[in-house]
């Protein structure tokens, strides 16, 4: 257990070292600063007002960030180390390849959630200061639904850094998986799929099990219970599950997804070559 602890504090103190967990903090906390800078909090738009309007637009952003950000610097984890010759140095020592690999995610874990969950504690410092009413269910629900969506984007990225040894192909499958998940978001997809004149419920259920879309959903239904804004939709939804049971789900989902990946990640990881 100690060794566990030890790889993710290494990994933890390597990646706060890093330049891009600079940029990965700046980009969520300038969002905050920009935003309120702009004045978000005290304007009205669609009955959303003060820091409810602003943890809107920003967990809204966080959907197309979020994931990309994870990918691009958790899926060269291993395979980086792989290439640097670092595996091979770090297993020279009495550390068994569980303790190696589980104590990398938590180090990283901690590094990519960090950031986003900082940056809304600072918006909520700087709206209680400004005297705005805090929306404290939101926030905690939003930090739930992060935390989930972490978890699952992190174990994806684990999950291709198992099994590919050059770090460019991992970054290309990473990129590739990101710009698949977020197509199922447009618009335009899901109208192509009802031109081929498929199943409603296949085409509605296809887009739930992606958990950017579900993230997305969970999102509006904390402003929007009735979940007006998705039209038809929203009647299949809310007819099969409570608002509350939704939200639960859109927490759990991903998080089982992330921890799916990252078993079946350490399965290729124990079994393949090492280096």
């Amino acid at each position: 257990m100690k060794n566990l602890y030890l790889i993710a504090y290494l990994d933890l103190k390597e990646s706060i070292r890093a330049k891009w967990f600079l940029v990965y903090s700046l980009v969520f906390g300038g969002l905050i600063a920009l935003f309120f800078i702009a004045g978000v909090t005290e304007s009205q738009v669609m009955g959303f007002s003060g820091l409810s309007r602003l943890l809107l637009m920003y967990i809204q952003i966080t959907i197309v960030i979020l994931p990309i950000f994870i990918l691009i610097t958790t899926v060269r984890s291993i395979s980086g180390d792989r290439d640097n010759h670092i595996l091979e140095y770090m297993l020279s020592f009495p550390i068994s390849l569980r303790q190696y690999y589980w104590g990398k995610i938590i180090g990283r874990f901690i590094t990519v959630y960090l950031p986003v969950l900082f940056a809304m504690i600072i918006a909520i410092i700087f709206g209680f200061i400004k005297g705005a009413a805090i929306p404290w269910s939101i926030f905690f629900l939003y930090t739930g639904l992060l935390f989930s969506l972490s978890s699952a984007f992190l174990g994806i990225a684990f999950f291709i850094s198992s099994f590919v040894k050059s770090s460019e192909v991992a970054l290309g499958i990473s990129f590739f998986v990101w710009i698949f998940l977020l197509a199922f978001i447009d618009i335009a997809l899901i109208s192509l799929m009802m031109q081929q004149r498929l199943n409603e419920e296949l085409i509605i259920f296809i887009s739930m099990i992606n958990p950017m879309e579900l993230f997305r959903v969970a999102a509006i239904s904390l402003f929007d219970p009735e979940l007006t804004v998705m039209g038809p939709v929203a009647f299949y939804i809310l007819d099969r599950m409570s608002q509350s049971m939704f939200v639960l789900l859109s927490i759990g989902y991903p998080l089982l997804i992330g921890l799916a990946f990252a078993y079946a990640g350490f399965k290729i990881f124990e079994k393949k070559d090492l280096v």
